[in-house]
């Protein structure tokens, strides 16, 4: 099989956002494949914003400290491949296929024996964590799917297990609230391990310390613990000064915008501390130039110039908000033109509420996805809040792109105009490929 054939073949497995709340499938599987989750120690990260980024801050930190690291992060961009990272590389599409090829006879014996299909993110879940045996990795970065309790990363065992911010997300998979919603995420807490915490809302920070104190683990949380001691903007990122479990580093200079991305940076610190025992820091210029080469797709990511256009993945009001506060710091737009396509499943109301007061314009548009709402239903609500002289109704994304760039240009070259792609992950690697921003590879 060639590469495309296998992506099509995990595709035609079902979508990661529908789950059975089971793990059996997946631990059937992976006792057949000799449990190759054991075979290194895990960071596993739960929370509703900011994972992907963690995981990438904290597998370049430990990469850093000369260490073969695997990351599994989701949902991808634009090639599934991204998903599964060895060396700080996705992998190729040889050995993605050769992959695949490998497994597919465990999971066929698996179906076999009268056990459901083996579901499309069960199946990416088996693959990495094979993959990672077979490389051998020293340690992996995992990323859960959706929740905790019942996600299929779930069959492994953290021994540091990271929760970044929840908010209200997925609520008809993970509960009406937050309590219910960190009640999952909390899920991946087990004993034996260290715990890093983001600052939670109230609600859920309850949560998480029950079953921390139920589990008997210790806990670190951001703000007591650890935590961002100051952060200033700079050239193309800020400048932070980070205080650790173990130490304070200064001028670190992170090369991604806004708060949460700070937050996100001293939650990996932390987490890479940990996994790595002993009392003592690490080198403050291994986490300077760890960081400094951090990069995160699709995450406030400048994919062009004049006028600046700004590709965001911000897909809940969580994100939204934490998206609008770091355009704010960073970036000196007078005027903001939104395009944007969101998912008919999400808090849809909630966030172009929020976009309102930022957006001079909006243009509204339909990703690539089957869950996409479509551009018409999205522009009736859109003008709820924004009226009807302020919204643009472009049926495919790349005219609405190009309707967006032309808004800014008309305003002309010294108007301070920029674009703000949003509302989607699907929407930011649909807008990455078609401005042909850099891809890893």
């Amino acid at each position: 099989m060639d590469y495309r054939a296998v992506e099509q073949a995990i595709i035609t497995r079902g979508v990661e956002w529908e789950f059975d709340p089971t793990r059996e499938r997946v631990k059937s599987l992976l006792e057949l494949l000799g449990e190759p989750q054991r075979a290194y120690p895990i960071v596993h990260i739960a929370g509703t914003n900011g994972k992907t980024s963690t995981a990438r801050m904290a597998e370049t930190l430990l990469r850093e400290r000369n260490l073969r690291v695997g990351r599994f992060t989701s949902p991808h961009l634009v090639s599934m491949r991204e998903r599964i990272v060895v060396d700080g590389k996705p992998l190729s599409e040889e050995r993605f296929t050769e992959a695949y090829e490998e497994l597919l006879p465990y999971v066929e014996l698996i179906e076999k024996d009268g056990g459901r299909r083996i579901q499309f993110f069960e199946f990416l879940t088996a693959m990495a964590f094979s993959v990672f045996a077979d490389a051998p990795v020293d340690v992996a970065v995992i990323e859960t799917g959706m929740g905790g309790t019942w996600d299929a990363t779930n069959v492994a065992d953290g021994a540091v297990a990271v929760i970044t911010p929840i908010s209200l997300d997925h609520m008809d998979r993970l509960g009406p609230d937050i309590p219910s919603i960190a009640g999952e995420k909390a899920g991946i807490i087990k004993p034996g391990q260290t715990v890093v915490m983001a600052q939670q809302e109230l609600e859920a920070a309850e949560v998480l310390m029950v079953k921390a104190a139920e589990t008997g683990v210790v806990v670190a949380r951001e703000g007591l613990e650890f935590g961002v001691l100051a952060r200033e903007v700079a050239m193309g990122g800020q400048l932070l000064t980070l205080r650790g479990l173990k130490g304070v580093y200064d001028e670190v200079y992170l090369p991604l915008y806004g708060a949460h991305q700070a937050s996100n940076a001293v939650c990996a610190l932390a987490a890479a501390e940990a996994l790595t025992g002993g009392d003592d820091p690490l080198d403050v210029e291994l986490v300077r130039q760890a960081f400094a080469q951090v990069t995160s797709p699709g995450r406030l990511e400048v994919v062009r110039r004049g006028p600046t256009v700004v590709v965001d993945a911000a897909h809940n009001t969580g994100g939204v908000k934490a998206t609008i506060e770091a355009v704010d710091e960073a970036f000196d737009f007078a005027k903001v033109i939104g395009v944007v396509a969101v998912m008919r499943d999400k808090d849809v109301s909630g966030i172009l509420e929020l976009l309102e007061p930022v957006f001079e314009e909006i243009v509204v548009t339909t990703n690539s996805s089957p869950r996409a709402m479509p551009a018409e239903e999205l522009g009736e609500l859109a003008a709820e809040y924004f009226g009807p002289d302020r919204v643009h109704v472009v049926e495919r994304i790349d005219d609405a792109i190009d309707r967006g760039i032309g808004i800014a240009d008309a305003a002309g070259e010294f108007s301070g105009t920029g674009v703000l792609i949003t509302g989607s992950v699907i929407t930011a690697g649909d807008a990455r490929h078609l401005l042909k921003a850099g891809d890893e590879d």
